[in-house]
């Protein structure tokens, strides 16, 4: 249930003011918005929530969750926000997609937008309240800005088409994106990779690599020696993450590890990779979170070995990011964005998507580290979590909101020095000196 609170009068705060340094008034437009657990989510509400935080007033549209439209105040990540819930109808062939209703979209975002009056209008998709609120904040002469978090290839298999369609329906999906985020004045993406993807797919240029950010700070590592090896997963459960793909690697883990999992979230795939758990004889070592409290999930993440994240479509992963600041090596696909948080061999490991044997090997090799060794590479992830911090973040956004200049934040750390390099070789020459007299 959408978290809901009383009524108020949207048009009931006075106008901003004038100055390049006032305060903004900014509307947030998505198709998915808490209590909906996704990376645009996420985003949103960290996006919404650090804005308030900074003295910026922050309206949200959101499709509603129980069929009450109205305006409310609701508190989401310590702060409180103005949002517009609409009514919406789930995807029947999803477990938690909602839309709102698309024959009342571009009525609504224009009475929302008169009322609320907004310097900038921020979408977070192309589709149905994207795309309203786009139309109708260029017919009022409001700047757009555009994030995109989508990938027509991960939604391809809940439409019903026929396969043989697939390819032809992303082509179509991808021009229909650029159409709709063409309206926008500045368009980003999470990552380089992301937005470099992003222009092959939709002639669109100049389209920035903003990092999602997260606060490092929220996350607690821990540099005590493991009691248990444990592999954590957080994410949404479905197909694109090939959960199916990291059981059969445990699986194949040799006894002697005695290997735990502990997977957060929730999705349509939860029920088969149960009964794939169980086919696997690893049932009583698996354990199916669902959704947690960010406390919870904080918890789970301090008290791994490492993180897995096989997914194949990754513009991003904020999953990985809190797995990094939390002090975890990853072991993760070599696809998408994920080579960009992942550096081989120094915070973890890749592998080639969807190979099973590989995947086992490189959760192995981290799990087999020495003490030393896996310090070695949690402090690696601290160090490359720290560019994607999330007040750099929102500095950017206030840029782009203001129609200013816009250097791309750098957020590739270099590789270790070749003198520090010598270092942890040498390290781990003496770690293994010592275990051989042993």
């Amino acid at each position: 249930m959408a978290p809901q609170g009383i009524p108020i009068d949207a048009s009931s705060s006075a106008g901003a003011g004038s100055g390049d340094d006032r305060p903004l008034r900014v509307l947030i437009v998505g198709d998915t918005f808490p209590p909906d657990v996704n990376g645009a989510a996420n985003f949103s509400v960290r996006l919404a929530a650090g804005l308030a935080e900074r003295g910026h007033e922050v309206h949200v549209i959101a499709q509603s969750h129980d069929n009450r439209q109205g305006v409310y105040r609701e508190e989401h990540a310590g702060q409180t926000l103005t949002v517009h819930r609409l009514l919406s109808m789930r995807w029947l062939r999803h477990d938690w997609i909602r839309f709102v209703y698309p024959w009342r979209i571009n009525a609504n975002a224009g009475r929302i937008i008169d009322q609320v009056k907004p310097d900038v209008v921020h979408i977070q998709s192309h589709f149905i309240a994207g795309r309203g609120a786009s139309t109708e904040a260029v017919k009022r002469s409001v700047r757009v800005v555009a994030t995109n978090h989508f990938m027509p290839e991960n939604l391809i298999e809940f439409t019903g088409l026929p396969r043989f369609v697939w390819g032809f329906a992303v082509k179509r999906a991808w021009a229909d994106a650029a159409r709709i985020l063409g309206r926008a004045a500045e368009v980003t993406t999470p990552t380089r990779r992301a937005a470099e993807y992003l222009e092959q797919q939709t002639g669109l240029r100049g389209v920035h690599a903003v990092s999602c950010g997260i606060r490092a700070a929220d996350y607690t590592p821990s540099f005590e020696p493991r009691v248990q090896n444990r592999i954590a997963f957080c994410g949404r459960v479905a197909p694109e993450k090939q959960l199916d793909k990291l059981l059969d690697a445990v699986a194949l883990l040799p006894a002697d590890l005695d290997v735990h999992v502990d997977i957060v979230g929730e999705g349509d795939q939860r029920r088969n990779l149960e009964n794939q758990a169980t086919r696997l004889g690893i049932r009583d070592r698996v354990v199916f979170h669902g959704r947690v409290t960010d406390a919870r999930l904080r918890r789970v993440l301090t008290e791994a070995t490492l993180f897995a994240m096989p997914s194949i479509a990754e513009l991003q992963s904020i999953a990985t990011m809190e797995a990094m600041a939390s002090g975890l090596p990853v072991v993760a696909a070599n696809a998408m964005a994920l080579p960009h948080l992942v550096h081989d061999g120094e915070n973890g490991y890749l592998f080639p998507p969807g190979d099973v044997g590989a995947l086992a090997d490189r959760i192995e090799r981290v799990l087999r580290l020495p003490e030393e060794e896996l310090l070695v590479m949690k402090n690696a992830s601290l160090r490359l979590i720290e560019p994607h911090d999330i007040e750099t973040t929102l500095q950017v956004f206030e840029r782009l909101y203001r129609g200013e200049h816009v250097e791309d934040p750098v957020t590739e750390v270099p590789p270790l020095s070749a003198k520090l390099r010598e270092q942890f070789r040498s390290l781990r020459r003496r770690v293994r000196s010592a275990a051989a007299l042993d």
